[in-house]
């Protein structure tokens, strides 16, 4: 199907942004890194990416709002619509040479998700979706995996790290669905997470204390391929909480199940 001029705009964007990001890649030895808090590692490849982002959105959108990883909260003349933009989602992988990492761009119209974009340059995978009308990698359709059963299933989870709070939750969680799962992956990147949850690579996906920037075009992609997404209770409040779980409905509602109790156990 071919793309609609909105996802023009964030395909040609994502392109310019992920072609500084594979030359820095490249040199990642070289990279001059700083330390935004602990354990929250910000590269210069970062920032470039980001800036030609902005710099093309804008562009081709004018008055559009922005909410973007560094920069922030910026307000748009156009009070309808807001770009949700992470550069480079998986700081870490890049910054040690493991090719996990992506772009994310999502367009919010009126407080709902309308379009997503999530683009990982060293594997030439581009994710896309708009609401309605399904979501695709290269431009094939994709749907969530169709496994029922828990115990059939691989997930994906994030593990909070030096710095990051909830380390005793994340042990229990872990603890309980270890029991119950075929398998559990970490990735290091939210975005790609929810990418491979809805291209059925992944049957789900929970993690916890993330921003909007790493979940909103990913929430998307998995709700138009057919998934569910929630925070980790079953409720609607993934963006204001920053925890997510993801899935096809009857994988989600287990892992629903699992981590309730695990925390009530607790």
């Amino acid at each position: 199907m071919p793309a609609s001029a909105l996802m023009n705009v964030m395909i040609s964007a994502a392109r310019k942004a992920a072609r500084s990001l594979a030359r820095d890649f490249g040199e990642v030895a070289e990279l001059q890194v700083s330390v935004k808090g602990p354990a929250n590692f910000v590269s210069a490849a970062d920032h470039r990416a980001e800036e030609i982002l902005f710099q093309e959105l804008s562009r081709a959108r004018p008055g559009y709002g922005f909410l973007m990883e560094e920069r922030g909260e910026i307000p748009g003349a156009d009070k309808t619509h807001r770009w949700i933009v992470d550069p480079l989602d998986g700081t870490t992988n890049f910054l040690h040479s493991i090719p996990l990492f992506a772009i994310s761009i999502a367009l919010e119209r009126e407080g709902q998700i309308v379009a997503g974009l999530i683009y990982n340059p060293i594997s030439d995978e581009m994710y896309t979706a708009e609401k309605g009308k399904g979501a695709f990698l290269n431009d094939r359709r994709i749907r969530v995996a169709a496994r029922q059963s828990l115990g059939d299933a691989v997930v994906a989870t994030g593990i909070p790290h030096r710095g990051r709070v909830g380390h005793a939750r994340f042990l229990r969680e872990v603890e309980a669905v270890m029991r119950e799962v075929a398998g559990i992956r970490r990735t290091g990147s939210a975005a790609l997470d929810l990418a491979w949850v809805a291209a059925g690579r992944f049957d789900g996906y929970w993690e916890h204390n993330l921003q909007a920037w790493d979940l909103a075009a990913g929430i998307l992609m998995v709700r138009e391929a057919g998934g569910i997404v929630t925070d980790t209770e079953g409720g609607s409040k993934v963006l204001e909480t920053g925890d997510v779980l993801a899935g096809n409905p009857a994988i989600s509602k287990g892992l629903v199940s699992v981590l309730g109790a695990a925390q009530r156990a607790s």
